[in-house]
């Protein structure tokens, strides 16, 4: 027996003895969908965490950022945790408190916390691959995997970057789900989303489809360059992805938050007829489907406006806003910020064949503006439905993988747009349909 041999049947060993102590959930067809995320999984996030602050930020700087977090982590958060959960009467609490369990609740009020006090230098390092990426293989050690079962893989060009998931990548595919992940365009990367990821190809293998393939863009933050260098790094990433869908028509756009703003920037710069304006991409084709998640319709906006639910904060937005537009580009151009695009005509030309779903939370931050960009589409002729969430927060389906316990719970927002995705790119949706059925809110 060679050596080879003697350590895959080591490696196969220890698989069974750690399945067997910690079952994960393998799927029918080889996925992989991890449990909930643990106390434990938080307390290993923070070891992996704190070697790389003090690496990339700096030991003071860490320091600080923890001294100035004490009085909210000691004495404000604990006390309204209880006060809100077991002291105020139920008409009082917030409408995400109402349905949220402990641990959903803890944790969206660090979010909230961090995302309105912590720097964003700070924050994109949790997000970073540098973190993200052992937390991963922690949390597939910990369910018993010592490898995916799902095929993924970095690819690297000197246009863009980022993350192929695929059921089989000998196959060709039968469709291509293309995400942009969300942060503000300040912090994020596809490998913090990848867990969420290689849960969508289960599910949309699971669904029906034989080869799913999911890439996501790895697109360049805040302040590292600005506008137009992300929708650049889209569009390339767009090409690729449909050299290897070979069908325009299989190809769904999609993302959340910042992400889901850099996807319709892509259709309004694929559709875009003003020869004065800096396009880019035009002339390839458009996408079968776009399937958005709270999508960052207008980048500045009076409208955003706090919530007692939401974790998003309506200043920091602003702030991030107009460092992603650049000094020299307005947050008002409609290829930069979609939500300000008000010619009907255009949306028509920038709707994908099948139409566009959207997902969001009634009580966030981005709902009014959310409402009304959907509202503009239908009068527009473009097919589009809206899925909104009562008494939910921002970009829930990606949160709820990590923080909801029941597997009902926290597959809830997948399943949902992997069932429009199959209904609409298996012959759902006939270009004649778009108006008659408009927006459609649960």
């Amino acid at each position: 027996m060679s050596f080879t041999d003697c350590r895959g049947m080591i490696r196969n060993l220890i698989g069974r003895l750690i399945h067997n102590i910690m079952p994960g959930h393998r799927t029918r067809d080889g996925g992989m969908i991890l449990g909930p995320v643990s106390y434990l999984d938080c307390i290993v996030f923070c070891i992996f965490l704190a070697p790389q602050l003090i690496w990339n930020v700096g030991l003071i700087a860490t320091i600080k950022c923890v001294l100035e977090a004490l009085p909210f982590v000691l004495f404000k958060l604990p006390t309204q945790f209880i006060d809100e959960r077991w002291l105020m009467s139920y008409d009082q609490k917030s409408p995400f408190v109402r349905t949220a369990s402990p641990f959903e609740d803890f944790v969206i009020r660090c979010v909230r916390y961090a995302f309105a006090n912590i720097p964003p230098n700070i924050g994109r390092v949790f997000f970073s691959k540098q973190v993200a990426l052992p937390f991963l293989r922690f949390r597939m050690l910990r369910h018993g995997y010592l490898r995916s079962p799902v095929h993924w893989r970095e690819h690297v060009t000197a246009n863009f970057r980022g993350i192929w998931v695929m059921k089989d990548p000998l196959a060709d595919p039968d469709v291509v789900l293309y995400y942009a992940h969300g942060g503000g365009f300040s912090m994020g990367s596809a490998y913090f989303y990848l867990e969420f990821l290689l849960t969508w190809l289960s599910v949309l293998s699971s669904s029906g489809f034989k080869n799913p393939a999911i890439f996501a863009l790895d697109y360049t933050l805040v302040p590292d360059a600005s506008y137009p260098t992300q929708i650049h790094e889209a569009i390339e990433g767009y090409r690729y992805v449909l050299k290897v869908a070979r069908d325009p028509a299989i190809v769904c756009v999609s993302g959340d938050s910042a992400g889901a703003t850099l996807m319709l920037s892509l259709l309004l710069h694929l559709s875009c007829k003003d020869p004065k304006a800096k396009r880019y991409g035009v002339g390839l084709p458009m996408p079968g489907l776009a399937v958005l998640i709270s999508p960052w319709t207008t980048l500045v906006s009076p409208r955003h406006t706090n919530t007692t639910s939401d974790y998003l904060d309506a200043e920091q937005l602003s702030t991030y806003g107009k460092q992603f537009s650049g000094n020299k580009i307005s947050w008002s151009d409609p290829l930069v910020s979609p939500g300000c695009c008000h010619d009907a005509a255009w949306w028509k030309r920038a709707s994908p064949s099948k139409g566009i779903f959207i997902a969001y939370g009634e009580e966030e931050v981005f709902a009014p503006e959310v409402h009304d960009l959907t509202a503009r589409l239908n009068k527009a002729g473009v097919w589009v439905r809206s899925e909104v969430a009562p008494g939910g927060i921002h970009a829930w389906p990606v949160a709820s993988l990590f923080l909801s316990t029941s597997r009902e719970k926290r597959l809830k927002g997948v399943n949902d747009l992997t069932k429009e995705i199959r209904q609409r790119l298996s012959g759902g949706l006939d270009a004649g349909e778009n108006k008659s059925e408009g927006v459609i809110d649960f």
